[in-house]
């Protein structure tokens, strides 16, 4: 991860266009997770310009929002386990059901989701 690196700020008024990675919880639009992927898990769900794999490692579904600005030294990022993450918007908690495929890639890569954050619908 580039320390330069930032997430793109959700804009307003466009909720229901925004997304939350389910690996690492970070909010952006559909646009923008298709365009740069996610800034987080990029190198590893490869996001970046397939819509089927936005759909697949991102939900609309969450509940609040906290923005984080500086991970390294927020409290917030160290509950969320973000600390280590980009400057950006992050989801509170996921509302959603991770697909199964998912979570054996997942666990092929050796990464365990933070399931506490999730509440599956």
């Amino acid at each position: 991860m580039d320390g330069d690196q930032v997430a793109a700020i959700p804009p307003t008024g466009r909720a229901k266009n925004l997304r939350a990675c389910l690996v690492c919880t970070i909010v952006q639009t559909s646009h923008d997770f298709r365009k740069r992927g996610c800034p987080n898990c990029e190198h590893f769900l490869e996001m970046r310009g397939k819509s089927d794999r936005v759909n697949t490692c991102t939900t609309a579904q969450f509940d609040g929002m906290a923005a984080i600005m500086d991970p390294k030294e927020s409290w917030v990022a160290r509950w969320k386990r973000v600390d280590v993450s980009v400057p950006g918007v992050y989801a509170v908690r996921l509302s959603t059901k991770m697909s199964e495929s998912l979570k054996l890639e997942l666990e092929d890569l050796g990464i365990t989701p933070r399931m506490d954050m999730i509440t599956e619908t």
